[in-house]
């Protein structure tokens, strides 16, 4: 395999690029163009999520959803037929601005993320992909030679796809080298940790409220050997982004995490997103009160009738409430492919209205 140097420094590029998985921006928002309010002058002014979070007494939960911008809207389907590459639709800056403010010109939800992929920076590591449908990585690593020249990027989900070369179902490349040869994905954990830090910044040096990190494929570990390649390397990019800016909330959000919720703790994430595996009021017990939550209602309400949706918004809002905790009203994962545009914007008026429900 062709060994590849990569590089540490941000290239200009990245200037238009945000993360939407693993190091996704959530701009609290009261309009789509509300510029980042400092922390130290916080006030009543400040968007909705910003007060929700610092523990401000708020008329009700902020409200966005993960993948509200994109495939089930009508108007972002037929932007597809005039750009129909992902990778156009995601890097070219006037289209992710435009895709990302589809759902806040629908719905007015109180966090608008931008639209961009988990791959969006690996070019910038000297690491090409492409998506056909999927992510393909063109040279996948799996050496150590491949990985101690240093580049910038995420921890364990973004090193699935680098040693993948792409999606996959059994995660046996991964998987061999953690049980084989434990210390080429160390290096290569260890890098992306130190990068993705340094990303994070970036975005929120350009203009990012709130930053999700999604460690989308962790669940794919034991919790013995998440321990090991995945929650120390979450905690290291959580740990150096505080250190420099420490008023930035994170979110922490791991898809099928039940089994992992007191280690997401051991993060120490600013808010623990729950996915809907997990019944809301176990998942504060289990985590404390000392974080913010988000979540996390099944998706597959969304499929319903109106009334059930209503039903399941209040009822997520009511038990969240009853914990006490600060709590960001979302779903427990994005929104699935065919998932009615109106049924998505009954949702956000249910959500944005419930301290009149209740």
């Amino acid at each position: 395999m062709q060994t590849k140097a990569f590089t540490s420094t941000r290239p200009q590029r990245m200037a238009t690029l945000k993360a939407e998985r693993s190091a996704v921006v959530v701009r609290a928002s009261a309009a789509p163009a509300v510029a980042p309010a400092p922390a130290a002058s916080a006030s009543a002014s400040d968007p909705l999520m910003l007060r929700a979070l610092r523990g401000d007494k708020v008329e009700r939960p902020p409200v966005w959803m993960m993948r509200q911008a994109g495939r089930y809207q009508k108007v972002y389907q037929e932007l597809c037929k005039k750009h129909p590459t992902f990778r156009e639709r995601s890097e070219r800056v006037d289209l992710a601005v435009e895709i990302s403010l589809q759902p806040w010109h629908a719905f007015k939800p109180d966090g608008v993320i931008l639209f961009s992929d988990i791959l969006t920076p690996l070019p910038g590591m000297n690491i090409p992909f492409d998506m056909a449908p999927g992510p393909i990585i063109m040279e996948p690593i799996r050496t150590m030679e491949s990985t101690v020249l240093g580049f910038v990027g995420a921890p364990f989900t973004l090193a699935t796809y680098i040693v993948e070369g792409g999606s996959s179902k059994s995660f046996s490349h991964i998987k061999k080298m953690a049980f084989s040869t434990p210390e080429v994905l160390h290096a290569l954990l260890d890098k992306l940790a130190d990068n993705v830090a340094d990303y994070v910044r970036y975005q929120a040096d350009a203009g990012a409220q709130t930053i999700q990190i999604f460690d989308s494929w962790a669940s794919e570990l034991h919790p013995q050997d998440f321990d090991v390649f995945s929650g120390p390397y979450i905690k290291k990019v959580i740990d150096s982004v505080h250190k420099t800016h420490p008023n930035l909330p994170i979110i922490l959000y791991i898809s099928g995490s039940g089994g992992l919720l007191e280690r997401m703790a051991a993060c120490k994430p600013d808010i623990i997103s729950l996915d809907q595996s997990v019944d809301f009021t176990d998942g504060v017990k289990r985590c404390g009160t000392n974080f913010a939550y988000q979540g996390n209602m099944d998706p597959g309400v969304l499929f319903g009738s109106k009334d059930f949706i209503e039903k399941r918004v209040i009822d997520t809002i009511k038990t969240a409430k009853a914990t006490g905790v600060r709590h960001i009203m979302n779903l427990g994962h994005g929104v699935l492919p065919g998932t009615p545009e109106e049924n998505v914007g009954h949702f956000f008026h249910v959500a944005k209205t419930a301290h009149e429900r209740m």
